[in-house]
């Protein structure tokens, strides 16, 4: 491989990439119920290199497990309440799973050839989510 990408800094394990989603739809259905005790991130930032590595990264890898990246899906997930996450406990975050679908062989091809729709593009677990950006939190963002 003449230019092969760096492994992003901000990749997660796909079980911590979970662990943020699962906390978010847990924690923030119910957000009009409880307020937040402090401010939480109203907005994520990655610069354009990071976003450039990573897309560098997924394509590349995807297609070296099969994969044709065709999209990257954001999630929403949220820090644990812990030491170990620091100011971020407890906060909005946002994390990056890369989309696409399995190459097909041609004979694949043939053999599903009658099937009218084309399957639509999935998460690729084989790769890992991107995360940790730069959070806009107090003073907040305004879009």
């Amino acid at each position: 491989m003449k230019n092969p990408p760096a492994k992003p800094s901000q990749l997660i394990t796909k079980e911590f990439a979970k662990q943020l989603n699962v906390n978010y739809n847990n924690k923030r259905a119910s957000l009009t119920a409880k307020k937040a005790q402090k401010e939480d991130a109203n907005a994520i930032w990655y610069s354009l290199e990071e976003l450039e590595n990573y897309i560098h990264y997924i394509k590349t890898n995807g297609a070296n497990d099969g994969y044709n990246v065709d999209g990257i899906r954001f999630y929403f997930g949220v820090y644990p309440d812990d030491e170990k996450h620091g100011e971020k406990a407890g906060l909005t975050t946002l994390f990056l799973v890369p989309t696409g679908k399995k190459v097909e062989s041609n004979t694949e091809k043939i053999q599903s050839f009658a099937l009218v729709q084309e399957a639509s593009s999935s998460d690729i677990q084989s790769l890992e989510p991107m995360n940790y950006g730069n959070i806009g939190r107090p003073p907040s963002l305004i879009y």
